[in-house]
């Protein structure tokens, strides 16, 4: 039989001074009451209760177990609130792998909002481009950008990011604005070693036809920000998401190139291993991210 059920039966039983009282808490039968206080007599072998037909009675060996017994339910149902408390709420550290560049630039205001509506969570963020396993990372969750592997993750869509090749201005008047995607293999391009293929670059024309442009490329690098900084300084043409190149392109510092073709359009996913399993503390940040990006493109 249940040992804390038995426990629980016989302190129930000395609390409320009958088997039969304890069953009706418990919702048993008197007999099946007398059987768990029996069983826990048997394995002890000591006799724990005197019955008569009107009173139990404790022998001595019983009241210190009647004490002891008690205070071990009292700590497991301390424990149980506690964990119901922190289920409630976030509690504990959340450990999350993002991509470098989209992590520093768009993730730090909602960590920040995390942790003031949640005082009692800190956060772990690992930045980095390469595949990170969760399980064995240690990680609770993880943002992912891009076509998603198979895998036995839970996803959840957060937003859209596009694509857009641009270069300064300068560079533009030195070497002369493309009109066709196919022009681009005689620029200097600029392109993220860590895409899916790298530097192959897609553009889509008004009646549907896609055009990739692969080959050489002047520079590649594991990191947008360096691409960035190698774009905003003349370097050559980049190509890249939006969150990254957008502003940039808004406020002048660089030109967009052959706006009339579309480009591909990114995923931004949240991952964690199991919905069954999924915390509180990863639901809550989760939707943070998703009410800040509601789904829309970056």
């Amino acid at each position: 039989m249940d040992r804390f059920v038995g426990l629980s039966v016989f302190v129930a039983a000395v609390n409320n001074g009958s088997l039969a009282a304890a069953a009706r808490a418990h919702g048993i039968t008197p007999a099946m009451a007398g059987k768990h206080v029996a069983a826990i007599e048997a394995e002890l072998g000591v006799r724990l209760l005197q019955r008569t037909t009107r009173k139990l009675h404790l022998t001595d060996i019983g009241l210190d177990y009647y004490q002891r017994s008690s205070l071990i339910l009292d700590a497991l149902n301390e424990a149980n609130r506690s964990a119901s408390q922190q289920q409630d709420q976030p509690h504990g550290t959340l450990r999350v792998s993002a991509p470098t560049t989209f992590g520093a630039l768009h993730l730090g205001q909602p960590v920040a909002e995390y942790m003031r509506l949640y005082p009692n969570v800190s956060v772990e963020m690992s930045l980095e481009d390469r595949y990170v396993d969760l399980i064995e990372g240690g990680f609770d969750m993880a943002i992912r950008i891009g076509t998603l592997p198979d895998s036995s993750l839970i996803s959840r869509r957060l937003g859209e990011s596009g694509m857009v090749a641009c270069a300064a201005p300068s560079y533009l008047n030195k070497h002369g604005r493309p009109s066709h995607p196919a022009e681009l293999r005689r620029y200097d391009r600029l392109a993220f070693s860590k895409a899916t293929s790298g530097g192959d670059w897609s553009f889509t024309d008004r009646k549907g036809k896609t055009v990739t442009v692969s080959g050489p490329t002047r520079l590649k690098a594991d990191n947008m920000q360096m691409l960035l900084a190698a774009a905003l300084d003349g370097g050559g043409i980049v190509y890249g998401p939006t969150f990254v190149l957008a502003e940039h392109v808004a406020s002048g510092a660089l030109e967009q190139v052959l706006p009339d073709y579309n480009t591909e359009s990114l995923s931004i996913h949240a991952l964690y291993p199991s919905p069954r399993m999924l915390g509180t503390k990863v639901r809550c940040f989760v939707d943070i991210l998703e009410a800040r990006f509601g789904k829309a493109s970056l």
